[in-house]
């Protein structure tokens, strides 16, 4: 059957789709096939004639009523509304909201508008790239990216690979002044394929090929292709490809699809997924929210004047500079300061997890810049007390202490965890065992346990100490240089000689391999000992307000002949390390009123007679609780309260939740010392 169409006086098909859903309104829809995605669909289904009613700058065109032409596509709606009313054929107007696509620069409405385009069958191409991911030719780094990669290609659509843009490699087509197409890489070989003389006026197609088609052809059109060029020989296929999750399908598919329809081989071995950078509330950066953080500006740094400018220049929206410039401010009161490359490569590297996206904070990039700091000093300490001084190659069989055995046993395995996280691509872990390492176990502990050494060791000693740290400094750089590659490079080269290393530059030199044979599972066993004893002294310490400086006589009690003899063997360790005024075993006697902490199997006292004053820390012990109790009541309020969950920002409702954590923790901390005394 049909219909009339009112307003236009024409007649209209009725046709039954399941496209449309009987549940909504009327249960009929009026069908627009050139303006509207998936009725396009339905007309293409059932033969629906197709007419488009826009011009390019969205006004009615000569193919609507002339009472509708030339109309802006608002202005024409009131007036089809005012028109159908005036008929008597409203029933009823209701608010319904909808999606509508917008550009993501002017903001405006995008109105769906047919046209004539170029595109590529991709069904065919589609397959065998299907099949290189499911065979494990190419495998996807976290793997579960895989099955994103397969939603996309088992429900793929023709791709059209035309675009109306300034720039791009142009659309190798043709037309004659009849509107015929001929299609070849030239004009030149146009006329000789279709035989074409010169009398014949040809226009080459305006259009240029989409970003990702050009894209596509990467791996192998930059290295020579068609031609078989040396170069395409030995760098195709690549290894890696490193790529963010939102083009797995833009890109990486379409890579994946050139690739073995032109060369037959896939276009790398493995896809690395990497997250997106958001800022520190996990909002995606973006020009119009002020919020995005140049790379540069974090290496060089930069003050509040210029970043506000840099940010307010050229909005598209240039009415959102007041509220950018006020955020900036608030944010960047003094700027952001310069923290250096290194210590950005190694935020990133720490913030990598399987593809997660990163937020980032300004005070992750602090901390890391302190590590940095941390690892020149430490090599300014190695450099001081080895260059010129008498040092022999290190070996396994040099006198070296239980600290110097320790540290290369450890090194072993921090080589091994990097080098398996690296081969994971699990940067973050990576990085991770580098902190740990060098922060903590070198530079905490090493360096403080060689001071014993360099000022009471034999000669035998002071020579094993010095190659030692060396050796362990040197490695660890080149285990380091991947991520941060410039301070590793600069200390290197002051180092080098030292170890008899050759080569201009540490970027050459042989990435470290793990010396499990080396290992000394006894020492390392023993050091944990060590290392545990004085954390407990200082852990007495800092709950009891003991001055650092002040010297603490430890009574130890138990019965391990083990433990006895680490004591003995490890004393100036633990004297120098834990500061301790004297240290003895108890026998039959009862200790007196102490700190009390375990170690081991053995029970470590510090009497507290004449270490504090009771009174005093009873006093301020109770003052913290007490104001930690109205910080508590106030936070527990906070969050009993329906407006303030409900209403405030999520990350703002976790900081606090957070917070309140943090003071429960302390409360307990506190009361447990009070409890002591």
């Amino acid at each position: 059957k049909e219909l009339n169409l009112p307003l236009v006086e024409c007649q209209i098909p009725i046709i039954g789709d399941d496209y449309v859903d009987p549940e909504f309104g009327s249960g009929c829809v009026k069908i627009t096939p050139a303006h509207d995605f998936n009725d396009y669909g339905v007309g293409v289904r059932h033969k629906l004639s197709v007419k488009n009613i826009l011009t390019p700058d969205a006004r009615i065109n000569d193919n609507a009523p002339i009472p509708y032409q030339g109309l802006d596509r608002y202005e024409a709606r009131k007036k089809v509304e005012t028109d159908l009313q005036a008929l008597g054929l409203i029933e009823k107007i209701e608010p319904h909201k909808l999606m509508v696509p917008r550009g993501d620069r002017s903001n405006s409405v995008v109105e769906p508008y047919l046209t004539d385009q170029w595109f590529v069958r991709v069904e065919p191409l589609a397959e065998p790239a299907i099949r290189a991911v499911e065979n494990g030719d190419i495998r996807f780094f976290p793997s579960n990216w895989s099955k994103t990669y397969f939603e996309w290609m088992r429900d793929i659509q023709d791709w059209c690979i035309s675009r109306q843009i300034w720039w791009g490699h142009r659309i190798p087509a043709w037309y004659d002044q009849d509107g015929n197409v001929y299609v070849a890489r030239n004009e030149t070989e146009v006329r000789e394929k279709y035989n074409l003389t010169d009398i014949t006026e040809l226009r080459q197609d305006e259009d240029v090929l989409d970003t990702w088609f050009s894209a596509a052809l990467w791996p192998f059109s930059t290295l020579g292709w068609p031609e078989p060029t040396d170069r395409l020989e030995r760098f195709y296929p690549t290894n890696v490809l490193v790529t963010g999750f939102d083009i797995i399908f833009f890109w990486v598919a379409r890579m994946i699809m050139m690739g073995l329809r032109f060369t037959g081989e896939v276009p790398f071995r493995e896809v690395y997924i990497h997250g997106l950078v958001r800022d520190a509330d996990g909002n995606k950066m973006s020009k119009s929210k002020g919020n995005i953080l140049d790379p540069l500006d974090l290496i060089d740094g930069i003050d509040l004047d210029a970043l506000i400018q840099k940010r307010t220049t050229g909005l598209m929206q240039p009415t959102l500079a007041p509220k950018i410039e006020a955020s900036t401010r608030t944010q960047f009161a003094d700027g952001i300061p310069a923290y250096g490359t290194d210590a950005l490569r190694f935020t990133f590297c720490s913030l990598a997890t399987t593809g997660r996206d990163i937020r980032f904070d300004l005070n992750r990039i602090q901390g890391y810049r302190n590590f940095c700091n941390k690892l020149w000093n430490a090599a300014r300490y190695v450099l001081m007390h080895a260059d010129g001084k008498n040092i022999a190659p290190f070996t396994i069989d040099l006198n070296l202490s239980l600290a110097d055995r320790w540290i290369v046993s450890l090194l072993q395995t921090v080589i091994q965890q990097t080098q398996d996280a690296i081969a994971q691509y699990r940067f973050d872990h990576a990085s991770q065992a580098l902190y740990e390492f060098i922060w903590n176990e070198f530079c905490d502990w090493y360096v403080e346990f060689t001071k014993t050494t360099l000022r009471e060791g034999t000669s035998e000693e002071l020579i094993a100490t010095r190659s030692t740290m060396l050796h362990v400094l040197e490695t660890t750089l080149r285990l380091a240089h991947p991520l941060i590659p410039f301070i590793t490079e600069a200390i290197w080269q002051r180092v080098a000689p030292l170890v008899a290393r050759k080569g201009p530059t540490i970027m050459t030199q042989i990435y470290p391999q793990p010396e499990l044979g080396i290992m000394d599972r006894a020492a390392m066993v023993e050091m944990a000992w060590v290392k545990e004893f004085i954390l407990a002294v200082r852990q007495i310490r800092g709950e009891m307000k003991i001055p650092p400086s002040r010297a603490v006589p430890v009574i130890l009690e138990g019965d391990s002949k083990i433990e006895r003899s680490l004591t003995e063997n490890h004393l100036s360790y633990l004297t120098t390390l834990a500061k301790l005024d004297s240290l003895r075993w108890l026998d039959t006697e009862n200790p007196p009123e102490s700190a009390i902490k375990l170690v081991g199997n053995t029970r470590l006292h510090i009497p507290i007679a004449n270490l504090i004053d009771r009174d005093a820390e009873r006093e301020r012990l109770t003052r913290e609780i007490e104001k930690l109790e109205a910080d508590h009541k106030r936070a527990s309020a906070k969050l009993a309260n329906p407006n303030f969950v409900d209403r405030a920002p999520v990350s703002v409702v976790e900081k606090e939740r957070a917070r309140l954590g943090e003071i429960i923790s302390a409360m307990e901390t506190l009361k447990g010392q009070l409890d002591r005394l």
